[in-house]
């Protein structure tokens, strides 16, 4: 698959003590190959149930979230980073291991069927805070992320939902080992 043969590739950095891969489909850079994009697309819907919505937060999950949207027909929802003050906007605190900020919900109907889509999963700040504001509005029918170098078992242990990744990593210092 072409996202392994880029994690094998993909520089590393370290941003305040935390080791940080860059990579295609967590970052953009250098570019995302429509291929890539394909089988991370393809790989998520071989997997997810039925639903009413795709769900993904900004930035990264939006590429994965629109090609998976024109692969199922299934519309898309942005969780954004902008507040806009609609009614019924949920306000989300996220905190990952090099950031914190807040992230707004909206478009989400109460009793909505939804799956939830990202690029990469690391502390599990960001979809901790997504899940518990989203659990009680919308049925999760499913987690699928592209890559995790997080720990997932105890992740899933904290939301009490399965996470389904299609590569698991570790970063080290100097290299990324597949799981």
């Amino acid at each position: 698959m072409k996202i392994i043969e880029w994690l094998k590739k993909s520089p590393i950095v370290n941003k305040n003590g935390y080791n940080y891969i860059i990579h295609p489909i967590t970052d953009g850079i250098p570019y995302i190959e429509a291929k890539m994009l394909e089988e991370v697309a393809d790989e998520i819907k071989k997997r997810m149930p039925e639903v009413d919505k795709i769900v993904t937060m900004e930035a990264m999950g939006i590429p994965i979230a629109t090609a998976l949207s024109l692969k199922t027909g299934i519309p898309f929802n942005i969780i954004r980073k902008r507040k806009y003050g609609l009614p019924g906007e949920i306000e989300v605190s996220q905190k990952t291991g090099y950031s914190e900020a807040k992230l707004y919900i909206n478009g989400i109907e109460k009793g909505e069927s939804i799956v939830i889509v990202d690029d990469v999963l690391s502390t599990g700040g960001t979809l901790k805070a997504v899940v518990n504001a989203l659990k009680n509005v919308a049925e999760i029918k499913g987690i699928y992320i592209a890559i995790c170098k997080g720990d997932k078992k105890e992740i899933e242990k904290e939301i009490g939902m399965k996470i389904h990744t299609i590569v698991d990593i570790k970063v080290g210092k100097d290299e990324v080992e597949i799981l």
